[in-house]
C-alpha cells in the first residue's frame, strides 16, 4: 500500500510538472482532426497557418482531461481536475474532492488518501491541492486569484484490486507460518516444562502429601542438581524442625488447656456474680415502683379529699373566708406537687425499666398518622386558646412497626414542650420524611430555640431550659423509647425561630411485618 500511495504521487508530481510546462509555453496547439471543437471559454482559441490547417488551442486543463481520458481507457488510471471555483461544469468536484479542497484551503492538510469501491472493486484516491504560480495568471487572474493560492486540485484514481490479492495472500502465508512456529514452540515448551519443571513438582507434591499424613523422612531430598534438589533440602530440613516444635508446643498446649478452664471457671463465677446484681437491680426497681407509688398516690386522693371537704365546708360561719382561701391556695398547691412528683417518678421508672430491659415493648403494626391526629386533637382545644396553629401535612397512611403507646407517649411529650415554649398566636408543625428503610418525624415550633451550645443537653435527666415549669425528664423519657425502637432522637434550629425535635424510626422491624410501606 505504501508503494502505490508513492506511485499515485509521482503521478500527481508528473501531471503537475506537464501542466507547468504547457501553462509556461502559454498553451499547445494542436492539428484539428474532424470532430474537433474549439473551446469556448478561450478568447483565441484556435489558429489557422498559412497554408490553410486549422490549430485549436489547448490549456493545461484540457491536457490534464484528454491523458486522463486516455490512461483511464487502457485501464492504468485516471486523475481529475477539479475546483470550488469552476470555469468549466465538467471539472465539478465529487464528495470526497470538494472535503479535500476544504481542509487544503484552511491549511489543514496537504493531501489525502482514501481507498473506495466501485463495482465492488477497490481504487485507491490521492488528491493534493494546484496553487497558482504565474503561468496560471493569464486565464485565471479576472478571478481574483494571486501567486501562492490554492486554485484546486488534482485526483488520481488507481486499482489496487491486485495489490489487495496480494495483501490477503500474504497475510494468510504470515498466519499459516506463525501457527506453525508456535505449534513447535509450545511442543519444545512443553517438553522443557514437563522434565524440568513438572516431574520435579511432582515428587515436591508427594512429598508435601506425605509429610501432611505423616509418613514423610528426612532422606527424602530430590537429586536434580538445581534449585528444585535446593527447595527439597529446604523443605526436609523445614519438617525436621515442625515435628522438634509440635512436640514443644503440645505440652504447652496442655498447659495452656489448664489455664484456660481455670480462666473460663471464674468468668462463670463472674457472670453468676454479674446476673445477681442485675436482678438486685431489676428487684430494686420493682420495689422502687411500688413502694413509691403507693404512698404518692395515696397522699394524692387525701389531698383531693380534704379540697373537696374544704370547698363544700368553706360557706360555714365556723370559717373565715380569708383563711379558707388561704387553706385552699395551700392545698391546691399541694396537689399539684403530688401530680407533679408522681409524673416524675413515673418517668424515672420508665426509664430505668426501658434502660434495662424490664419493660417490654410490644411492637405491632402501627399507624404513625393516626397517632400524631389523636395527639393533635387531644392538644387542640389547650391550642385554640392561644389561638396557636397546630399543622401537620396530609401525608396519607404511615405505617411503622412500634409499641404503640410509647410512640404516643413520645409525641404527646413533645407537643407538650412545643406547646410550652410557643408564645400565644403562634405555630407548631410537623414535617414527615419517609424513604424505603427509615422514617423521620420533626415537631417544630415558632419559640425562643434552644441555645447551639445546651442542644446536646436537653435529653439529660433533670437538665431544664429556662423558668419553664417541668421535671426534665419528659425528653429523657423520648429518646429512651426512641433508642429502645433502634432509631435517633435530636434538637435543631428552626427558622426563622424556634426549634425543632426531630427523631428517626426504622419502617421495619423483626417483630412485625409490613406488606405496604
Amino acid at each position: 500500500m505504501g508503494q502505490i500511495e508513492r506511485e499515485a504521487r509521482v503521478l500527481f508530481k508528473q501531471v503537475v510538472i506537464t501542466r507547468a510546462w504547457i501553462a509556461d509555453h502559454g498553451g499547445v496547439f494542436i492539428e484539428k482532426k474532424p470532430g474537433m471543437k474549439p473551446s469556448p471559454y478561450l478568447s483565441e482559441n484556435q489558429t489557422i497557418e498559412t497554408g490553410g490547417k486549422k490549430y485549436l488551442l489547448k490549456t493545461p486543463a484540457m491536457v490534464t482531461k484528454e491523458l486522463s481520458r486516455y490512461s483511464e481507457e487502457q485501464g492504468l488510471y485516471w486523475f481529475h481536475i477539479t475546483s470550488i471555483k469552476l470555469t468549466n461544469p465538467e471539472n465539478a468536484p465529487d464528495d470526497f474532492e470538494r472535503s479535500a479542497i476544504a481542509l487544503f484551503e484552511r491549511r489543514d492538510a496537504h493531501e489525502l488518501f482514501s481507498v473506495e469501491k466501485v463495482n465492488e472493486k477497490p481504487f485507491l484516491r490521492y488528491i493534493a491541492p494546484l496553487y497558482v504560480e504565474e503561468g496560471c495568471l493569464k486565464c485565471h487572474s479576472h478571478q481574483g486569484y494571486r501567486i501562492g493560492d490554492i486554485r484546486g486540485a488534482i485526483s488520481i484514481t488507481l486499482p489496487i484490486e491486485h495489490t489487495w490479492q496480494e495483501i490477503a495472500r500474504s497475510k494468510r502465508d504470515m498466519a499459516l507460518a506463525g501457527f506453525l512456529t508456535i505449534f513447535a514452540m509450545a511442543g519444545v515448551l512443553f517438553f522443557m516444562m514437563r522434565h524440568l519443571v513438572l516431574s520435579p513438582m511432582q515428587s515436591m507434591k508427594k512429598s508435601i502429601h506425605d509429610f501432611s499424613s505423616g509418613r514423610y523422612s528426612r532422606g527424602d531430598v530430590l537429586r536434580t542438581g538445581d534449585e528444585f534438589e535446593e527447595l527439597s533440602r529446604t523443605f526436609s530440613d523445614m519438617a525436621a524442625t515442625i515435628h522438634e516444635y509440635h512436640d514443644s508446643l503440645n505440652d504447652k498446649i496442655l498447659a495452656a488447656t489448664r489455664d484456660i478452664a481455670e480462666t473460663n471457671e471464674k468468668l462463670l463465677e463472674a457472670n453468676r456474680l454479674l446476673h445477681e446484681a442485675n436482678q438486685r437491680k431489676s428487684d430494686f426497681v420493682a420495689r422502687a415502683s411500688h413502694e413509691l407509688r403507693t404512698p404518692l398516690t395515696s397522699i394524692k386522693g387525701a389531698m383531693d379529699y380534704i379540697a373537696i371537704r374544704m370547698k363544700a365546708s368553706s360557706g360555714a360561719p365556723a370559717a373565715s373566708p380569708s383563711s379558707v382561701d388561704d387553706l385552699m391556695v395551700f392545698f391546691e398547691l399541694i396537689r399539684k406537687n403530688s401530680d407533679r412528683l408522681i409524673r416524675m417518678v413515673n418517668d424515672m421508672l420508665d426509664i430505668e425499666r426501658i434502660e434495662i430491659g424490664a419493660s417490654e415493648l410490644r411492637f405491632c403494626e402501627t399507624d404513625l398518622s393516626g397517632l400524631m391526629d389523636e395527639v393533635i386533637a387531644y392538644f387542640s382545644l389547650d391550642a385554640e386558646s392561644r389561638g396557636i396553629r397546630l399543622e401537620l401535612a396530609s401525608v396519607g397512611p404511615i405505617p411503622v412497626c412500634a409499641d404503640e403507646d410509647r410512640m404516643r407517649q413520645v409525641l404527646i411529650n413533645l407537643f407538650s414542650n412545643a406547646m410550652k415554649f410557643s408564645p400565644d398566636n403562634a405555630r407548631i408543625a410537623v414535617r414527615v420524611v419517609r424513604d424505603e428503610t427509615s422514617l423521620r418525624v420533626s415537631v417544630c415550633d415558632e419559640g425562643p430555640g434552644i441555645p447551639e451550645s445546651e442542644r446536646g443537653r436537653i435529653f439529660e435527666r433533670f437538665y431544664r431550659i429556662g423558668e419553664k415549669e417541668g421535671s426534665g425528664l419528659g425528653l429523657a423519657v423520648c429518646k429512651s423509647i426512641i433508642e429502645a425502637h433502634g432509631g435517633k432522637i435530636w434538637a435543631s434550629a428552626n427558622t426563622p425561630a424556634g426549634a425543632c425535635i426531630t427523631f428517626t424510626l426504622p419502617r421495619k422491624q423483626v417483630y412485625c411485618k409490613i406488606d405496604e410501606l
